[in-house]
């Protein structure tokens, strides 16, 4: 069993900044993999970014410039950073990983349940 837990959500200004973090426990072997993702009320989830194990990254051209996500992969964590935020950044985070896991060692995606971000005044 893997468990993805996010953190780092809040409500903030425009124009301010958030650090995600999302951490992987549980029997895990290897995580290819680490994205972010996000759904505002009322839209479709879409794809904020994502990481390999690499570092090799690629972002949403929404978010290009001012998200920078980054991965600690001796602790199984990932991160979002988030900077210049404005109202069309609110929208529930998730993260999301390609993940080998489990007594046998199943390599599948996972989520977990996300963080509520809001910007507003």
């Amino acid at each position: 069993q893997v468990q993805l837990v996010e953190s780092g959500g809040g409500l903030v200004q425009p124009g301010e900044s958030l650090r995600l973090s999302c951490v992987a426990s549980g029997t895990i072997f290897s995580i290819s993999v680490m994205c972010w993702y996000r759904q505002a009320s009322g839209k479709q989830r879409e794809l904020v970014a994502r990481i390999t194990s690499g570092a090799v990254t690629d972002y949403a051209d929404f978010v290009k410039g001012r998200f920078t996500i980054s991965r600690d992969n001796a602790k199984n964590t990932e991160f979002l950073k988030m900077r210049s935020l404005n109202p069309e950044d609110t929208a529930v985070y998730y993260c999301s990983v390609i993940i080998e896991a489990g007594t046998a060692r199943r390599v599948h995606k996972s989520w977990g349940k996300g963080t509520q971000v809001t910007v507003s005044s």
